[in-house]
């Protein structure tokens, strides 16, 4: 088999990076007041998107809130203390930082593992695999 003809096929088995050129997207976080707790009302849309366990999502938004939450039998998250929807809108952004976006590709295209204990991000775009945040 000559260059040429490797190369041809390698290219055949190499996988499109090329994404529609839209930037990944969550949806803003809809939240209100009921007493001492808010609730996030499109939690569960954001998880969609997000593409993650919601169980690590809520840890990971009460460990940066530094708060107690429960999901509720709707699916909402309800959070102990009052919070606004910008200051939950950047901790899911540095959540899909840490634990979806491929550091490489940047595509949001990643699936988590184990590997030695250790979180790790498999990207099907482009196959780069990375150590999470935490």
């Amino acid at each position: 088999m000559d260059y040429d003809d490797s190369l041809e096929r390698a290219m055949e088995n190499t996988p499109d990076v090329a994404g529609s050129g839209e930037r990944f997207q969550l949806p803003d976080p809809d939240v209100r007041q009921e007493g001492n707790v808010t609730v996030f009302e499109n939690f569960p849309a954001v998880v969609d998107r997000l593409d993650r366990d919601r169980d690590h999502v809520m840890r990971y938004v009460q460990t940066e809130l530094g708060t107690s939450a429960s999901i509720d039998d709707r699916g909402r998250l309800r959070l102990t203390g009052e919070f606004r929807a910008a200051r939950l809108g950047t901790a899911l952004q540095e959540y899909a930082e840490a634990y979806v976006l491929c550091p490489e590709c940047g595509l949001p295209d990643t699936t988590l593992e184990k590997e030695h204990g250790t979180e790790v991000r498999q990207c099907s775009a482009c196959g780069a695999r990375s150590a999470t945040g935490n």
